[in-house]
């Protein structure tokens, strides 16, 4: 528990005396300020809750917890660092439901979003969907998907290209211990590497979204190569870790660009079954609903783009996230 009582602190910190935000492409930053009553309010709730902590047990109880499908919750396992996840990640989920509520109130939200049971021991085997196999594929290509298997009631936040570089989001999913993945295109990026380089120390996945965001089956196969792995080297060369994801801008493929992607590291291509704007749900299924393991995409876009900030699409994603029962979890640990 002592690091989420540092967290909890850190937080209570932030709220009490506020700091410049970071801009993007200067790295790690810090936060501007946030009123007075929330502090005295994330003080009350510390003083009430953090006791109840002993012995390793999550504070929030189970009507917290998202559920599977069928069958019993998930126990409460130990989650800094699971999965493969940074150390420190999800220990938002150990905090007191006072604390949990109340950086829900801070950021917008009607109520904490539900905490995702731990990943898998063994990440579940994933194939290509039907209808989306390439003409001379095989089972070695990395396999195209939309949703990943499980029963656990949970789906997967990713966001693409990476053009607005907004320091309210990354303290937003910080402090609501919200998982997302990012899918890169370097040519919006490249002036601002720091920004997803502190995206990356807390705890999110940087993946492979292409240099330029080219349509890939109009382009031949030199020009499909450099578009996917100078992507990968660049990534690598700038943030250490290699994707093995990758996605395809507007999710157009062939065998060519399976082949390719395989070839320069990646393992996995998931697409999406929903995608997410500050003012409604676009959805794949007729059903117009979530189903566990769906991958939802949205985008690093703005009020110039879409009349929103980041703030305002998340706190709509996560209202139907949540309001439909479900809970956000990280897609690196399954995939």
């Amino acid at each position: 528990m002592q690091l989420v009582r540092q967290k909890e602190k850190l937080i209570m910190k932030r709220s009490r005396s506020g700091v410049p935000e970071p801009r993007g492409g200067q790295g790690p930053g810090r936060h501007r300020p946030v009123c007075a009553v929330l502090a005295a309010l994330l003080v009350a709730a510390v003083c009430s809750g953090c006791a109840s902590g002993a012995g390793g047990r999550l504070d929030d109880g189970d009507e917290l917890r998202a559920r599977p499908a069928a069958g019993p919750p998930g126990g409460p396992g130990q989650w800094a660092g699971q999965g493969g996840a940074p150390a420190g990640a999800r220990e938002n989920a150990r905090f007191s439901p006072a604390v949990r509520a109340a950086l829900a109130k801070k950021w917008g939200l009607g109520r904490p979003p539900l905490i995702a049971p731990p990943p898998p021991a063994v990440k579940p085997h994933i194939t290509t969907r039907e209808g989306f196999e390439v003409k001379g594929g095989d089972d070695s290509l990395p396999p195209v998907f939309t949703t990943v298997p499980t029963k656990d009631r949970i789906v997967f936040l990713t966001m693409d290209d990476g053009a607005e570089k907004d320091p309210e989001l990354l303290q937003m999913m910080d402090e609501l211990d919200i998982p997302y993945s990012a899918f890169l295109s370097d040519y919006l990026v490249r002036d601002s590497y720091g920004y997803f380089l502190e995206m990356q120390r807390l705890g999110v996945g940087l993946n492979n979204h292409t240099l330029n965001h080219r349509y890939l089956p109009g382009l031949s196969y030199a020009e499909q190569k450099r578009e996917i792995c100078d992507q990968q080297a660049i990534i690598e060369e700038q943030y250490g870790p290699r994707p093995t994801l990758f996605r395809p801008p507007y999710g157009s493929y062939n065998g060519d660009t399976l082949r390719i992607a395989k070839s320069c590291g990646i393992k996995a291509v998931p697409l999406w079954n929903a995608e997410a704007f500050p003012d409604r749900m676009e959805w794949r299924e007729a059903d117009q609903d979530l189903h566990p393991g769906d991958i939802i995409l949205t985008h690093f876009r703005g009020r110039k783009d879409w009349g929103g900030s980041m703030a305002d699409l998340v706190r709509a994603v996560m209202k139907t996230i949540t309001d439909k029962g479900y809970a956000v979890a990280r897609l690196e640990d399954y995939v």
